[in-house]
């Protein structure tokens, strides 16, 4: 694809099942999914999270679908993290077409998901990247975390108000 020109940014986020705190080292993991991302070229712009969800930034090339970077890089990371101990992905993922103005906003993001998770819980920062998309979808990918990606009594911030 010698012509073939293309820039597609995306903001993934996966959790741990459960919620669990499964990631024993969130740092190395990033440094892993860099390694692959290369091994399957997807370049990684950012990656961050905690012990529980991880945060990437990709730019996906036209010949690989999101569906695919994504089952390449969950499935790749949940074998090495088996390898030490019981590990597993909760099914399915969040990901957010990224712009070019707002590349910089993600990474910094991204870097400071330590910083952000000892004020706000996973949902709330779900939501705060859907927000800056449009309130129809923030309702949307909220009310999924809220009933699909998140345990009960972690203590949420505020619920959300329907449209």
């Amino acid at each position: 694809m010698a012509h073939t020109h293309t820039c597609n940014l995306v903001h993934c986020v996966f959790s741990t099942k459960d919620r669990a705190n499964l990631i024993p080292d969130p740092e190395r993991l990033w440094q892993y999914v860099g390694g692959i991302a290369r091994q399957k070229h997807i370049l990684l712009l950012a990656a961050g999270g905690t012990a529980n969800h991880l945060h990437l930034l990709i730019s996906l090339p036209p010949t690989i679908t999101l569906a695919k970077a994504v089952q390449e890089l969950k499935g790749n990371t949940s074998r090495w993290l088996n390898e030490t101990s019981r590990f597993a992905w909760q099914e399915g993922y969040s990901a957010f077409s990224v712009s070019q103005p707002q590349r910089k906003t993600v990474v910094d993001y991204i870097d400071h998901q330590a910083e952000h998770h000892a004020k706000w819980s996973f949902r709330a920062g779900v939501c705060d990247v859907a927000e800056e998309i449009g309130d129809s979808l923030r309702s949307a990918v909220c009310v999924w975390v809220v009933f699909s990606a998140v345990p009960t009594g972690l203590g949420f911030i505020t619920p959300l108000s329907q449209p």
